[in-house]
């Protein structure tokens, strides 16, 4: 069966090199070799038989990227700003570093170049948001493929006499629907009278709203306190810290 040709920057993202649009700047500036030789024109196919490696530049530039947690606030929006409304990466400044932070990282405002929401967050909602600069770990975090599960503890009244029946709790577990597809399996648990830990592998808009609207519950405070391996912990509203090499989520 014969190699099918694929562009060189979705080559190097497979690979986990970098990030499609970081594969691009790096090869106009000369910075990848295929099979020894340098390419530098964009849209480049490749054979991924052919060995792709990247300047020691590109590692360097690369290792400078910063990704940066913050405990976002109610009212702010994750990406854009829009509507009048803030974006959470207003926040990113000195005076809004954690005192308790453990990263050496010295803050600069070359970081906030490029620094893009890896996930969402609604307006309403607050808790842990991930910002990077690398594009490796928005894929690993937001990428169609990824297994990186979410944590979430959401306050709720039931809106129907009594308390709510284990069979819907069971639904919220698996077996809803939203858009016309199942959801994946999730977590869903009682923490206490007024709040369920939520435990997702998937990030639909408003999906936690719209999964308790659909067995009588309305979510009156939504707090995201873990991404993976990653947990918000002590990290007080509105501060940031970045995330430190030996982090992994």
């Amino acid at each position: 069966m014969s190699e099918e040709l694929l562009r060189l920057s979705k080559r190097m993202s497979e690979l986990g090199l970098c990030s499609r649009r970081e594969a691009d700047e790096w090869i106009a500036k000369g910075w990848v070799r295929v099979d020894g030789n340098v390419v530098s024109e964009l849209g480049t196919k490749v054979y991924p038989s052919q060995k792709v490696t990247v300047e020691r530049q590109a590692a360097a530039e690369q290792s400078k990227r910063v990704t940066i947690l913050i405990n976002k606030p109610m009212g702010y929006v994750s990406g854009q700003a829009e509507d009048g409304y803030t974006p959470a990466v207003a926040l990113i400044k000195p005076e809004n570093r954690w005192a308790d932070d453990p990263s050496p990282e010295q803050f600069h405002p070359t970081q906030l170049r490029s620094l893009v929401p890896a996930g969402r967050l609604d307006i309403d909602s607050v808790g842990l948001l991930v910002l990077t600069q690398d594009g490796r770990i928005a894929k690993h975090l937001i990428g169609q493929d990824t297994e990186i599960d979410k944590e979430y503890l959401v306050r709720v009244q039931y809106t129907k006499p009594g308390k709510l029946p284990d069979a819907d709790l069971k639904k919220l577990n698996h077996g809803l629907w939203m858009d016309g597809k199942p959801l994946l399996p999730a977590k869903v648990r009682w923490q206490n009278d007024d709040q369920l830990s939520f435990t997702l592998r998937e990030g639909k808009k408003r999906q936690i709203r719209r999964m308790c609207e659909m067995v009588g519950l309305k979510v009156v405070g939504l707090k995201r306190v873990r991404i993976g391996r990653v947990k918000l912990g002590d990290l007080p509203v509105g501060q940031w810290r970045y995330l430190s090499p030996e982090e992994r989520f």
